[in-house]
């Protein structure tokens, strides 16, 4: 994920309308990374000379001998005795942090009317302030920026023309900087492949002391400890992968480093200091034998080292949107077997956030580990709450009581989760202190009024984007009032979060809602001992209770399994059975629309596990019919109908859904998006405001839906409901932009393939 203040800077119009600029580049300072700069253009920009300028004459040779360089010089005065300034297009500053006072004199000195500077320093505001020393000023046509990349080796031999590709480059410019040098740099990184964002200059120097300069320090530090004690030989012989490895970057030249600690030195020992901070605790746990502290510590730690790891492998709970990822169906195929799906996501959520604030260890197993999952455990860890996992759906949460969160240190992210943002806004809006919520493109999109304006009415101080979309900002310390509201819609998501805010309101909260909806809050708050009524619609608790701890047995997410009961109802010869599905009666809306359109579905084992109903679904293929669905199932379906349209499609006759306006506002525009996609693949039907009508096959067993691409709109029900329709297709169908499936189903298409699906997903 990028910092909350990284901007990703659009390129693609600046590449292809400058595909030739720069023409002519200079680089002053031929080490790795100004030599790779020069590698690079010429690769990748049609760069037609560059010219170099290095004190090091050795070096000018080399780079020249190597086909780095066309000519070099060995100061900046001779370059232009040689050169017209008025034909150099860029120059790239790559010397040492120290040097750019003299250097930025003689460029400007020297510099054609509309050459653009940028550099590649790894600290910022000593670029400034050397601009002023030497100009009076941040003068408009220089272009702050900064390379993420580098290797062990110096120097102008170790030069690569890939060295940024897949990297970011930062770029970081003041009010003073001109936006067509900004463009135009910009466009140059992104033509070497590379990832461009843009961050204010104090905060770049702030994030680059805390993840490059800091480690850097202590690896130094280290090494240097180890080599002053007598027995070091001793002590290297017998280091192993791991003490190399953390290491490894102690290798780096001493006299840049030397530099760059001096020219950051504020921002480096604020790093510092806060690194010590930590020892010291670390330190004070190991003394005392506290083992929770270590726990919570290392918990922690590689909670964030495997989120970084992610971010970096572009894997696993992060903004999707940069995942090229597409899934191909090829026809035929059969669903056959057994299986059972992950665990149901509505109630991993709410077992995180109750069990973290009850008293004592809530033991968990079952839990979903997908995106909106682990966003959410994900926020309570940095809520101060110590939690054990996830290891094969098992999680052990530490609670904290009512009133033991901590303040956050920075803006709490939650990936594509709707869910979390919407419960936390009421779990949060009664703390003690300020935080913020915020989303990726995705769930920048949706709207939040619907939670923050009843919210207000209890009390809560919050402040949403324009139209009511995140992220969301939460003042703490602001005593909330019970309150009595009629939802306007059926949103489960609403009437908890509402709830949740209630626990630390005073007096009475109470919720009537217009249609039934899933109920797994009210439930679990009973599982947890806290006394929640309900009187018809209308569902109430008290203020000021506690939650004690229990163990809970997630079961599987019915709208995980929809897609394979919609897979075997439409596929001649299927027969398969889902284990330990959530049949909870405010969520089984699609087991009756099914049945409803003929399908031939069991249920079996039936049993009530921590309060929730499971059971065991047996689906097998016989030909459907087109349907009316009824109003009052549409709440229970509401996640479920990306499938069911494709079941439609697959029914003789039509299939007509009205007052599912509620569809127009998930993770993308389900209406409209599915209709879009069923056009393309064949399928006729009519969209209205708040429904569909689908007209159905003919054919009992033939192919339904033609080959096509659809694209998913970053809907991870939307893919994987086109997933399910190429068992009926005539032939490939290509599915754009599948990254969020991640964050409901893990392992969705490994499990498809092996009931039976002829189903691939490849990076695009």
């Amino acid at each position: 994920m990028a910092s909350v203040d990284e901007t990703p800077v659009s390129t693609e119009s600046h590449v292809q309308t400058n595909q030739r600029w720069p023409q002519t580049l200079v680089i002053v300072g031929l080490g790795l990374i100004g030599g790779s700069v020069a590698l690079a253009a010429r690769r990748f920009t049609g760069v037609r000379q560059v010219f170099g300028v290095d004190v090091n004459t050795e070096e000018l040779e080399v780079a020249r001998s190597l086909g780095v360089i066309d000519q070099g010089f060995s100061s900046f005065p001779d370059l232009a005795h040689h050169v017209d300034a008025r034909d150099v297009d860029l120059i790239v500053l790559a010397v040492p942090v120290l040097a750019m006072v003299k250097v930025l004199a003689q460029v400007a000195q020297h510099r054609g009317p509309s050459t653009v500077v940028t550099d590649v320093g790894s600290c910022k505001a000593v670029l400034r302030d050397a601009a002023v020393d030497a100009l009076g000023s941040m003068p408009p046509w220089l272009v702050p920026g900064h390379p993420i990349a580098g290797a062990e080796r110096s120097g102008v031999r170790a030069a690569k023309a890939d060295l940024f590709c897949q990297h970011k480059v930062i770029v970081t410019p003041t009010a003073e900087t001109d936006p067509q040098a900004v463009d135009q740099v910009s466009a140059f990184w992104a033509s070497m492949d590379a990832e461009v964002l843009s961050m204010a200059l104090e905060r770049h120097d702030q994030v680059l002391a805390q993840t490059s300069h800091l480690p850097h320090l202590l690896a130094f530090s280290l090494v240097d400890t180890l080599a002053r004690q007598d027995e070091r030989c001793e002590i290297f012989r017998y280091a192993a992968g791991g003490f190399r490895d953390f290491t490894r970057i102690a290798a780096s030249d001493p006299t840049m480093w030397r530099d760059i600690f001096l020219a950051n030195r504020s921002a480096t020992l604020d790093a510092l200091d806060q690194f010590l901070e930590g020892v010291y605790r670390v330190r004070e746990a190991v003394a005392t034998g506290d083992g929770d502290a270590m726990m919570t510590t290392f918990t922690r730690a590689k909670s964030a080292r495997d989120y970084f790891t992610a971010l970096l492998n572009k894997t696993a709970y992060q903004p999707m949107n940069k995942q090229d990822l597409v899934f191909i169906t090829t026809p035929g195929g059969r669903v056959q077997g057994r299986a059972r799906v992950p665990g149901d996501k509505s109630i991993s959520h709410r077992s995180i956030m109750l069990g973290a604030l009850a008293n004592g260890t809530t033991h968990i197993q079952g839990f979903l580990e997908g995106e909106d999952a682990l966003a959410t455990l994900q926020t309570f860890r940095d809520l101060g709450v110590q939690i054990e996992g996830p290891n094969a759906g098992r999680v052990t949460v530490h609670g904290v009581g009512i009133n033991g969160l901590k303040a956050p240190s920075k803006p709490l992210y939650l990936g594509n989760s709707g869910t979390s943002m919407r419960l936390l806004a009421g779990l949060l809006s009664a703390q003690p202190f300020d935080c913020e919520l915020t989303g990726d493109t995705s769930l920048s999109k949706r709207p939040m009024g619907r939670v923050a304006e009843p919210l207000r009415l209890m009390g809560a101080q919050l402040e949403t984007a324009e139209d009511g979309r995140p992220p969301l900002k939460l003042k703490g310390g602001t005593p909330l009032k019970g309150m009595h509201y009629d939802l306007p819609m059926a949103s489960a998501q609403v009437k908890s979060c509402l709830l949740l805010a209630g626990l630390w309101a005073e007096g009475e909260t109470s919720v009537t809602e217009p249609a039934p909806t899933r109920d797994h809050t009210e439930r679990m708050l009973q599982g947890f001992g806290y006394q929640v009524s309900r009187e018809g619609s209308t569902v109430r608790l008290q203020g000021g209770g506690q939650l004690e701890a229990c163990d809970i047995d997630i079961p599987a997410d019915i709208s995980s399994a929809t897609f394979f009961m919609v897979a075997a109802a439409i596929t001649p010869g299927s027969d398969l059975v889902l284990e330990h599905v959530g049949v909870n009666p405010t969520r089984d809306g699609v087991i009756h629309i099914l049945r409803l359109m003929g399908a031939d579905l069991t249920l079996s084992n039936e049993t009530v596990v921590g309060g929730e109903p499971v059971a065991d679904i047996r689906v097998r293929y016989t030909p459907m019919k087109g349907v009316d669905i009824p109003l009052d199932q549409v709440p229970l379906a509401i996640d479920e109908f990306p499938a069911l349209f494709v079941a439609a499609a697959c029914a003789q006759g039509v299939t007509r859904l009205r007052g599912a306006e509620e569809l127009r506002v998930k993770e993308s525009d389900r209406i409209q998006v599915m209709a879009e996609g069923l056009q393309a693949l064949g399928v006729a039907c009519t969209v209205y405001e708040d429904g569909i009508d689908i007209v159905g096959t003919s054919e009992v067993t033939g192919a339904v839906f033609t080959q096509g691409c659809v694209h998913s709109h970053e809907d991870h029900r939307i893919a994987m409901s086109f997933a399910v329709a190429g068992l009926r297709a005539q032939g490939a169908i290509k599915i754009e932009d599948c990254a969020n499936v991640a964050t409901s189903f893990p392992g969705f298409v490994e499990l498809a393939t092996h009931l039976g699906l002829k189903l691939e997903a490849k990076l695009d």
